[in-house]
């Protein structure tokens, strides 16, 4: 919101010599954030002058130029020659001149020069080059603006151009600050200058005529609240609307932000500015009946102001006459009645919509404005009648018009303004300082409200102010107490945290995993958790099958309108995007929910629990009921070399194994133990995917949870990736829960070990994995460890069968093992593995 000095001062005291950093500083003290100050940049000597003569040259580019002689005041060198290329002025006309060490917008300095074979003492200037605005098709002359100022006078302080606005942030729940009004009186709270309302008018003045038919015909509220509360219209008579915009609200206007665009459209805009309540007028003779509020019909079209058709839909709230729609209500006019330099008899409107209605028209339409910002946030209730009737008075005043008074209309409710219970210590225990309850009963009427002590003398009934609909509940009350005493008087001390809190077992689980990636030199990537269909399909199942996804009904990306089943989809992305970017070198990880649907259940619910209020058990159980299950995974990527070339070293291209051992720290990490066995899936490399298995130890149950492999040279072209690309993908949950809540580190005994090795001959089929497995399990717990060193296939092997060579690690934690000891448990696993595979000994 930006605010000129001036404006503001109209509404509260602010010191002559306060400086526009002095105003941002008292602001801050309540709350807002200090964004800018707007100037127009402009150094004198800048004054009027008039045009006595001037002389048209034709130029041998086909130019035309004015040598013109102004009378610029006897104090600033009498008449002086200038040189000007407008043709739209006439002698005698008062003009704007800069004289030589001016400075304009830009920074454009002014000095006297040779131009066109004479010295041009000057320059006449336009209103864009004084930066009032983006007229520059000629020159500014001061008859258009009703000036009539003798020649040599300050031209600077005549046309408001040494006003300064500040700017502040106005965060969404203050929507009453977007109004000189609102900034007024945050300046009197900051400072306790006196505040003078503008909005304070008694009902006589402001009350509306009667006879203009106006109906309220909503059959869809939103959320079961009407489209509009209330609609105030006026009637203003023999407007004229080429009669120009005083000097000094053009100059208030630009410095708000906002373009000027003619009398009858800058008075409004100047009232939407001043009381924070949008307006909007018609051309009464261009409506055909009275007005209803109603919600568009399906297929009904609306222009708009901005000259564009839109297809409306069945919750946009609407301004209609007997000839159909004529304005999105809260966000732009219909072009049908729009106000022009030809209209004459003028119906403004004032009126309160609902938040939510707004807010969404003007979102589904994509068409943001001034007015359905400050709806969208609240306005208050009770400023419509003073907006319309300050409007009125404004185009009597400066457009020439006739206010009539016996015509108009007002359709409004009852403003009724909850109370809420605040008890007597509750706000020091919120805040952490000690308020007095004379202090919390002083903040919370400065800021308007009205504070009843409780029945029971414990604590104090509070109504809030029509203009704040944010204050809502005792927090909300808390929260202005803390802004009006000070935020400095909290104080700056780390509240201890009770003792047995901490991070659960999960959440530790998840963190050694993350630092194990990142420590084996894996960075973690985020990526949207949305994706298509098809890479749901590929990606989250086996065999490439069509599985369940969940659709949002308004997704970010409608090209991606699926929450993901997959982590793969999102790093293939964050690869392809570093790519892209000459980054080919790539070990990237992700920790992050997945969504897995239940075939054939329906997920969401329409209904929408109401704000401000906690929902109860059963709203809750539904609410989970409608959310499909989310399961955190952990996956990673390999692409390019995992050891870069450099002096000496070859480099290194990322191979499957590479993969597997991301896998292995993701295993160590959880505190499980992972078996890799071959198997397949849609979109990775036959013979090079693997599915993990973890056995549980209690009951010798093997649970799958991930895969690891190579993708399919398709699937890789398919997402613009070079090259080999190692993937891999694990239930993270599910990894945490097989490790339990400990994670035992094995003591180390100081016996040595007793190596072995074995080879075996199974068929070609038998996964090598499972055949370990075997060996491990009939080996009993002398085995300490075991490794596949060997895959043989050649002379000296069977068809069809192939040779596993495993190297044996046995140690007992008492004593020194023989040779037969060890021997005999080797023994015993190759058994294991005979009477599952029929694995035989290779001689």
């Amino acid at each position: 919101m930006r605010v000129p000095l001036s404006w503001l001062r109209e509404y509260v005291d602010v010191p002559a010599d306060a400086t526009p950093e002095d105003v941002l500083a008292a602001l801050v003290r309540v709350g807002f954030e200090e964004e800018d100050v707007h100037r127009f940049e402009l150094e004198g000597p800048i004054v009027v002058g008039e045009v006595l003569e001037f002389v048209e040259e034709p130029q041998s580019n086909g130019k035309t130029i004015r040598w013109c002689q102004v009378d610029v005041g006897a104090e600033h060198g009498g008449v002086r020659g200038i040189v000007c290329g407008a043709r739209n002025f006439f002698a005698g006309d008062k003009v704007v001149v800069t004289l030589p060490g001016a400075v304009l917008p830009g920074p454009f300095p002014i000095a006297a020069r040779k131009t066109y074979g004479h010295v041009s003492d000057g320059m006449i200037a336009s209103a864009r080059e004084l930066g009032l605005g983006e007229e520059h098709s000629g020159i500014l002359r001061l008859v258009e603006l009703g000036i009539d100022a003798p020649a040599g006078t300050d031209a600077i302080s005549l046309l408001g151009l040494d006003d300064t606005a500040v700017e502040i942030n106005v965060t969404p729940d203050r929507g009453y600050a977007l109004s000189i009004r609102g900034v007024a009186r945050e300046y009197s709270h900051s400072t306790g200058a006196p505040f003078r309302d503008p909005a304070d008018r008694p009902w006589d003045e402001v009350a509306p005529g009667s006879g203009f038919a106006i109906a309220v015909d909503d059959q869809s509220p939103i959320r079961g609240r009407v489209g509009a509360s209330e609609f105030v219209v006026r009637v203003v008579r023999d407007v004229d609307p080429t009669k120009p915009t005083p000097a000094w609200m053009v100059a208030r206007l630009t410095l708000a932000g906002i373009r000027s665009l003619g009398i009858l459209i800058d008075i409004t805009n100047y009232v939407m500015l001043e009381l924070g309540q949008p307006i909007h007028g018609y051309d009464l003779d261009k409506l055909q009946g009275g007005i209803t509020v109603r919600r568009a019909t399906p297929g009904e079209k609306l222009e708009t102001l901005d000259g564009k058709v839109r297809t409306l839909d069945p919750e946009d709230l609407l301004i209609t006459d007997e000839s159909g729609p004529i304005g999105l209500a809260g966000v732009m006019g219909g072009g049908t009645t729009e106000m022009s330099d030809a209209t004459r008899n003028v119906l403004i409107e004032a009126a309160t919509f609902d938040t939510v209605s707004i807010a969404r028209t003007a979102r589904r339409h994509k068409l943001p404005s001034e007015a359905s910002r400050r709806f969208e946030r609240g306005v208050d209730p009770l400023v419509p009648f003073v907006a319309a009737r300050r409007v009125a008075d404004l185009m009597v005043q400066y457009a020439g018009g006739t206010s009539d008074d016996g015509l108009g209309g007002a359709l409004f409710a009852e403003v009724e303004l909850a109370g809420i219970a605040l008890p007597p210590t509750f706000v020091q225990r919120l805040i952490g300082v000690d308020y007095t309850p004379d202090q919390i009963e002083g903040a919370l009427r400065l800021i308007g409200c009205e504070v009843i002590a409780a029945e029971d003398a414990e604590g104090w009934q509070v109504i809030p102010p029509s203009w704040r609909p944010d204050l809502t509940d005792k927090w909300t009350l808390a929260e202005e107490v803390a802004r009006i005493e000070g935020y400095d008087r909290i104080p700056s001390e780390l509240p201890l945290p009770p003792s047995g809190r901490g991070l659960t077992a999960a959440q530790q689980g998840r963190r050694r995993v993350a630092n194990a990636l990142a420590a084996a030199g894996f960075v973690e990537t985020m990526s949207f958790g949305f994706t298509t269909e098809e890479q749901n399909d590929l990606h989250g199942s086996a065999s490439g099958e069509h599985l369940p996804s969940v659709k949002l009904a308004n997704p970010l990306d409608g090209q991606a309108p699926f929450l993901r089943r997959s982590l793969v989809p999102g790093l293939l992305q964050v690869a392809h995007r570093n790519v892209s970017r000459g980054f080919t070198d790539l070990a990237l990880f992700e920790t992050g929910s997945v969504f897995l649907p239940e075939p054939g259940r329906q997920y969401g619910t329409p209904f929408v629990p109401p704000l401000a209020v906690r929902p109860d058990a059963a709203t809750l159980a539904e609410l989970d009921a409608s959310i499909p299950p989310q399961h955190r995974h952990v996956a990673v990527l390999l692409s390019g070399n995992i050891v870069p070339k450099q002096p000496g070293v070859a480099p290194v291209i990322a191979e499957l194994s590479d993969a597997v051992d991301a896998v292995r720290t993701v295993a160590a990490a959880a505190g499980v133990s992972i078996d890799l066995v071959q198997g397949q899936r849609a979109a990775l490399h036959p013979g090079r995917t693997g599915v993990l298995w973890v056995t549980v130890p209690r009951t010798g149950e093997r649970v799958e949870v991930g895969y690891v492999g190579e993708l399919l040279p398709a699937v890789a072209e398919a997402a613009d990736l070079p090259g080999r690309v190692l993937v891999a993908e694990m239930d993270l949950d599910l990894l945490l829960s097989l490790a339990g809540e400990r994670v035992a580190a094995a003591s180390l005994s100081g016996f040595p070990p007793a190596t072995q090795d074995v080879s075996l001959v199974v068929p070609a089929g038998v996964p090598a994995a499972e055949v370990r497995a075997a060996v491990v399990e009939g080996a009993g717990e002398l085995l300490e460890s075991l490794r596949l060193v060997d895959d043989y296939r050649g002379q000296g092997v069977p068809e069809g069968s192939k040779s596993l060579t495993f190297a044996l690690r046995f140690r007992a934690p008492d004593r020194t093992l023989t040779a037969a000891e060890a021997t005999d448990a080797k023994l015993a696993g190759v058994a294991v593995a005979a009477e599952r595979f029929g694995a035989t000994l290779r001689e």
